[in-house]
């Protein structure tokens, strides 16, 4: 059957809507009843030859007492489903009572299998039933779709004459029609399209992008594809039709089967139902219902081709919450060992996006000798997966993780307003665990975002989109792995291609310190809060002792704390002992604020023989006349982060030496808070700067605006005249 046909089938049923539903439905539930219709008369039509073959059987089985009847009724019936009810979808179209067509069609609806009742449930079809019935248009409704103008059945209508009058749909044609259905309704339904249905442009791009590195290498056998935000399963079939295309196209026999998991309960429902239509009733089974990230359904599974455009910009925290919770986590797809640490791959609560692909990453195959092509992994992120979380964060872990284990081939930006309800930038990033050798220590980033073509009308945010040979064109810089380095007047138009090794995305997050300055007061008025505090404290002895300490001292300022407080100990010893740390913290709470002039507050003594080490805050200082090992406290309000890139030439020190100590030579790194952290920033690597402007240009604006203000001078000085 040739694409009109299929075309005027898909519109046939789109207004059965229009003609049954308007004024007791909106536009935007017409999809919940002519989804799971179209899914209903179709397996009507495909179970009609052998409905009584099933009934009588069924009758023997219940007589046998076997509860267990499911296997033998499929085979029975010649398919993946089956009906026990004694209705067809024509026996009803006779009832003229409505109560009795709801009657019968309910059940109906209950001889279905198992598995097609998940489908209507899912669908919460049974819930529209009241509906249809107090329209009036449940009967109305069969008929339409009984209409002897189009043949949903695989079987051929033929005329009085024997002749064929409409030919057989097979089950790929079903789908296709099906599936162009849901398109027609995402579309129509714009504000909820992007949620679960990717563009077919980009899901053929992404296709290309994970099977076309690997079609010469593919061999006769068996491969696993899975999604695991599987949303109306358009990924899946589409990745199936490529790979059995290239496969065969290659001389190889292939058996393909899909794995998919999706958390909206309608969006699941058209899944199974897509594949059910399309007589794949054993890769329905393998699509399940729940969520990926706390209800992982395949947790043993690894795949050799995974695809997806999870959810981003969503929260995950009730996943979170049934995960353990930030104290309980324990789900170890997302904690992992990586460089000798404990590497926690668990992102912001308020976005989960990341956390898709790592369950993917999770589930590749070791390429070994049975699995030489080991995975690949392509899946749609918006720009926030580039280089949100700080170093030593989730969404840098993953990032971190995945790059420094090889597994990143490429990032590609597409155009913006290629998706239904967004208008942000998006990125499809490519992952394997075999990268080819030409690849190894490498990552290529593309801007394709110069490379669309506009729609003629608007669908949603959606306003352009990639043509076959855009697509291609995208697909052949990725396969070519090599700089464009074009022009900048032409880059505008075509993608570009750069390419860095693996180390130019991370870099070391360190700590910069600098030493804590106290300066010590002991006016009456400082010496009055320490009053206030000693008594609220019950430290009455100390104010007595540093009284004496003052009056031999004096006021102040004194510049130098540490001599300060080595005084005070030596005269609170006798008065109230040891000058504990509550008590030192009174004095400096009462008597010091900070002053840039005064001494470095020293936090340790250590030996004289300890090298100094100023890059790590260990300094040597004169104490009481003696050299001493010495290390200061730092200043919180002070402090400081530097981010160094792993491929700084001389690493931190020459960094640290070369941009922080001119400016604050009393700086250090304090080494126990370094963090690793990766980001990829597509605005740094492909930067467009706006050309200047010639001196000529600006010269002539200026005498154009001199000019201009003459003429109005000379107006008003006119109009005075006059």
């Amino acid at each position: 059957m040739d694409s009109g046909q299929l075309n005027w089938i898909a519109g046939f049923i789109w207004n059965i809507a229009d003609d049954v539903l308007r004024d007791i439905y909106v536009r935007g539930k017409y999809r919940d009843v002519i989804l799971p219709m179209t899914v209903i008369r179709r397996l009507d039509a495909l179970l009609e030859p052998t409905k009584q073959a099933v009934l009588k059987l069924s009758t023997q089985l219940d007589k046998a007492r076997i509860a267990n009847k499911h296997a033998a009724l499929c085979q029975t019936a010649g398919q993946a489903f089956y009906n026990t009810s004694p209705f067809t979808l024509r026996d009803l179209k006779a009832r003229a009572r409505q109560q009795q067509l709801k009657a019968d069609f309910e059940a109906y609806l209950d001889g279905f299998s198992p598995n097609v009742q998940e489908i209507l449930d899912k669908f919460k079809f049974r819930n529209q039933i009241p509906t249809l019935v107090e329209a009036d248009i449940l009967g109305s409704l069969i008929e339409k779709y009984l209409d002897s103008s189009i043949n949903l059945s695989p079987r051929p209508v033929l005329d009085a004459d024997g002749r064929e009058r409409l030919p057989g749909l097979d089950n790929h044609a079903m789908g296709t029609i099906f599936e162009e259905l849901i398109r027609r309704f995402n579309e129509e339904n714009n504000e909820e399209a992007g949620e679960h249905f990717t563009p077919r442009d980009v899901v053929k791009l992404m296709a290309n992008l994970i099977f076309l590195p690997v079609a010469d290498r593919l061999e006769s056998g068996t491969y696993l594809v899975y999604d695991g935000a599987c949303g109306t399963g358009g990924m899946l079939t589409v990745a199936e039709d490529t790979l059995a295309r290239l496969a065969a196209g290659h001389g190889k026999e292939v058996s393909i089967h899909l794995f998919g998991q999706e958390i909206n309960p309608e969006t699941y429902a058209i899944t199974k139902a897509d594949l059910l239509l399309k007589g794949e009733g054993a890769e329905a089974e393998n699509m399940k219902f729940g969520s990926t990230l706390s209800a992982d359904a395949f947790p043993t599974r690894e795949f050799d081709f995974m695809l997806s455009n999870p959810p981003y910009g969503k929260s995950w925290k009730t996943d979170l919450e049934r995960m353990g919770g930030k104290t309980g986590f324990s789900d170890q797809r997302f904690v992992v060992q990586h460089d000798g640490d404990e590497l926690s791959l668990v992102t912001r609560s308020s976005d989960g996006q990341l956390l898709f692909l790592v369950n993917k990453l999770a589930k590749m195959k070791p390429p070994t000798d049975k699995s030489p092509l080991g995975s690949r992994i392509a899946e749609v992120h918006n720009g926030s997966s580039l280089f949100t979380g700080d170093a030593g964060q989730g969404e840098s872990n993953i990032r971190r993780w995945l790059i420094e284990n090889d597994w990143l081939e490429a990032v590609i930006a597409l155009p913006l307003n290629m998706f239904y309800n967004t208008g942000i930038a998006t990125y499809i990033w490519v992952l394997t665990n075999r990268k080819p050798e030409h690849r190894r220590g490498r990552v290529q980033l593309i801007d394709a975002t110069g490379i669309s073509t506009p729609l003629r009308k608007n669908l949603g945010k959606k306003n352009c989109e990639l043509s076959d040979e855009q697509v291609r064109e995208i697909t052949d810089i990725f396969l070519a792995f090599q700089e464009t380095g074009l022009p900048a007047e032409a880059s505008a138009k075509a993608g570009q291609s750069k390419i860095f090794p693996n180390q130019a995305f991370g870099y070391w997050k360190i700590t910069v310190e600098r030493p804590l300055r106290l300066a010590v007061d002991l006016s009456p008025q400082a010496m009055a809060r320490l009053k206030a505090l000693c008594k609220e404290s019950k430290e009455p002895e100390l104010i007595e002792a540093v009284e004496t300490l003052a009056r031999r001292i004096g006021p102040g300022p004194h510049l130098d704390y540490n001599s300060f407080l080595k005084a005070a100990e030596i005269e609170a010893k006798e008065l109230v002992g040891k000058l504990t740390a509550k008590r030192e913290k009174l004095l400096r709470t009462a008597l010091t604020q900070k002053d840039e002039q005064a001494q470095p507050v020293i936090a340790h003594l250590g030996p004289a023989s300890a090298p100094a080490d100023p890059l790590h805050g260990r300094y040597q200082a004169t104490i009481a006349g003696k050299p001493r090992n010495v290390q200061y406290e730092a200043d919180s309000d002070l402090r400081d982060t530097e981010q160094v890139p792993l491929l700084e030439e001389g690493g931190i020190e020459a960094f640290f030496q070369r941009e922080v100590l001119p400016h604050v030579p009393d700086a250090w790194i304090d080494p126990g808070k370094t963090e690793i952290g990766y980001e990829i920033s597509f605005t740094r690597h492909f930067y467009k700067p706006t050309p200047l402007r010639t001196l000529e240009e600006i010269r002539a604006d200026l005498l154009a605006l001199q000019n201009e203000s003459e003429g109005l001078l000379k107006q008003i000085i006119g109009g005075q005249h006059d």
